[in-house]
């Protein structure tokens, strides 16, 4: 078995859409990809001026940590500075990046996978620095992650997709999140990956996804912004029904969290071409020209038969 490592940016994670993330299937996650943790760091930041003054505030602070700890992390504590500036106003720093950076080269020596958990752009270095003495290096975050860093790591786990990691409403317990892989734009409808295991790669790809199952904000969306779903990668968050004939299909979908549809803003003096408003090959795939799913549903009218315009209205 090959020796992992995991640590992460806890102010980044919960910041950014993992709050409430359950620690115990980080761990997992590594273990399924064919890995023993050895080494499981969790940096946070640590007001200890306030929790001197605020005991409920401490309870709760302190509980959380102990959570963690009962997950097998070892939390690293960075204590919340402040200082005031020319104007006389109060600023707080905490930063733990350089306390994760340093401890992720040293104990690396030892290990050779390392996930890293943050978002933050600035670690582009250090997953570099490991690559290059040979440790695989996963990236584990939710939103508004680097886009340099996506590209510099081997793999990167997007937080929502991995199964059991986000808690799930308990009036909800059938919400599922997925990635739309294929989309036919006229007809409105697509399919979606949604991951089955923790395991690296187990996804079913079968998830039948017709327009009027999805809104915004309870509103319907255009049949461009529907196709702009499977451009953009957005996490489309679901309810999953199975048909009698073993088809499933997802019904009152919905954009995951903070997640937006960006569209084209069009230059003054010009008139902007639907066709040319993404010109981006990075996500044409081997079903762009695959008439396999279009010649199977073109005519298939069963889904909307079988609930699924009127769960979607």
């Amino acid at each position: 078995m090959l020796k992992a490592g995991i640590f992460l940016d806890i102010e980044n994670l919960t910041r950014c859409g993992g709050w409430g993330m359950r620690y115990n299937v980080i761990r997992d996650l590594v273990a399924a990809q064919n890995m023993v943790v050895l080494r499981a760091n969790a940096y946070m930041s640590i007001d200890r001026q306030r929790e001197a003054q605020d005991e409920y505030y401490r309870q709760r602070q302190q509980s959380y940590r102990e959570a963690i700890r009962r997950n097998g992390f070892h939390v690293v504590l960075k204590e919340i500075r402040r200082y005031n500036d020319s104007d006389g106003q109060t600023i707080t720093r905490a930063n733990s990046d350089m306390d994760l950076a340093i401890d992720a080269l040293l104990q690396a020596q030892n290990l050779d996978y390392v996930l890293l958990g943050s978002g933050d752009g600035d670690f582009v270095r250090l997953v570099r620095a490991l690559q290059n003495q040979g440790k695989r290096v996963d990236l584990l975050s939710f939103s508004n992650t680097g886009r340099a860093l996506t590209e510099e790591v081997d793999y990167h786990f997007r937080g929502p997709l991995i199964p059991g990691l986000l808690p799930t409403p308990k009036d909800q317990p059938r919400r599922m999140r997925g990635l739309m892989h294929h989309v036919v734009e006229d007809k409105g409808f697509g399919f979606l990956n949604v991951w089955t295991s923790l395991k690296m790669g187990h996804l079913r790809d079968d998830v039948f996804c017709h327009i009027t199952d999805f809104t915004i904000n309870g509103e319907p969306v255009s049949n461009q912004d529907f196709a702009r779903l499977k451009a953009q990668q957005l996490i489309i968050e679901f309810d999953l029904l199975e048909l009698e004939d073993g088809k499933v299909k997802a019904i009152n979908a919905t954009l995951h969290g903070n997640e937006r549809i960006r569209r084209p803003q069009q230059r003054p003096g010009r008139r902007f071409d639907d066709d040319e408003e993404y010109d981006d090959e990075e996500y044409d795939d081997e079903y762009e020209d695959d008439e396999e799913y279009d010649d199977e549903y073109e005519d298939d009218e069963e889904y909307e038969d079988e609930g699924g315009d009127d769960e979607g209205e």
